[in-house]
């Protein structure tokens, strides 16, 4: 029998199976150029892993889309519209909780909206596979980088720097196209969210609540987004956008946190005002800001009297509030003359 790769058929088998359910086997032989035979057997062999349920015989099977399910495509981007793909390639194919069906509707359109409008690239890979716990999607362009974008359109070239700005949110570099939502909230709505892209890497983990962590990146031109989404999550895309207003009832984007040890390192803590002016950039923007201290053990006077005084002073609309301080930080924060709601853990 030849050896056919079970993986590379993984990314097929589920739309034939709802397309051709009483022919697969004869598609199968097609796609991968071998004999009817040869299909058959990897057929039974796709239903032992869950890839296929047989509602016939032995004789005469008849299959349907099994646990698992998958659909990979390519497409090239001039000329794409983000609708369509999931619309046509995707939405038919799987069989998710309505809730977490439009989270993921959600998160394929921005996503592949920003490949289309910002990457630069010439195509974009879509994956996306269900298992029994989750929906994993997978975005990857060959553009020039997330990264490298920012660099160009505001002069930020580190990409720790950028996974801050990134991180609170209103960030885009085309503003009459673009709200700078997209990738903020569809990183709130996953479980595990990855990026990658100019050989930097950064993951977001909703159960740990200690926002980003730098990771080995993937070798890999353009950028690639990964968004897992567990199946039985109570999360909903309204109560997202809702946790973001500043009453928790309305869809306005007036809150947000920033994540603090996304610029410090095992040998860079806070201690400058130049680092307190950079996470200051653009908090105008909102008028509530909780600033996560969450992995910092300790602060220094010049970046807590400029980030807590100085700033509160200059920008007195925006609410500024310390959270998640160790004891050690708290004390420094309460050692400036500031103005601020006190929240720490």
């Amino acid at each position: 029998m030849s050896r056919l790769d079970l993986n590379a058929l993984s990314h097929w088998i589920t739309t034939a199976a709802i397309r051709q359910p009483a022919r697969i086997d004869l598609e199968l032989a097609a796609h991968a150029h071998v004999s009817v035979r040869t299909a058959r057997r990897a057929l039974v062999r796709l239903t032992e892993l869950n890839w296929l349920v047989n509602e016939g015989s032995a004789r005469r099977p008849r299959y349907r889309p099994g646990l698992l399910r998958q659909a990979v495509h390519r497409y090239a981007l001039a000329g794409l519209a983000e609708d369509a793909p999931w619309d046509i390639d995707f939405a038919p194919f799987f069989v998710l909780p309505p809730a977490v069906n439009r989270m993921v509707q959600h998160a394929f359109c921005e996503l592949l909206n920003n490949a289309i409008d910002h990457s630069g690239g010439t195509h974009v890979t879509v994956s996306l596979r269900q298992t029994a716990g989750h929906a994993q999607l997978l975005v990857s362009d060959n553009g020039h980088g997330l990264f490298r974008n920012i660099a160009k359109a505001f002069a930020i070239d580190n990409p720790q720097a950028a996974m801050l700005e990134l991180s609170k949110g209103k960030l885009t570099s085309q503003p009459l196209r673009h709200s700078g939502h997209g990738l903020f909230f569809t990183s709130r709505l996953a479980d595990v969210f990855d990026l990658h892209a100019n050989e930097a890497s950064f993951q977001k983990r909703a159960w740990d609540g200690q926002g980003w962590h730098p990771q080995r990146a993937l070798k890999h031109e353009g950028t690639s987004v990964y968004a897992s989404f567990a199946l039985d999550t109570p999360r909903t895309l309204d109560a997202v956008r809702r946790a973001h207003s500043l009453d928790g009832i309305g869809m306005g984007f007036e809150r947000t946190v920033v994540p603090l040890r996304v610029i410090t390192s095992a040998v860079t803590g806070l201690e400058s005002r130049a680092q307190a002016r950079r996470i200051g950039a653009r908090l105008s923007e909102f008028r509530r800001v909780e600033l996560d201290f969450c992995g910092v053990p300790d602060i220094g006077h010049a970046f807590a009297d400029e980030l807590l005084r100085v700033l509160a002073r200059e920008a007195p609309a925006v609410e500024l509030v310390p959270v998640n301080m160790t004891p050690s930080v708290a004390a420094m924060v309460g050692s400036v003359n500031t103005s601020y709601s006190r929240s720490a853990s």
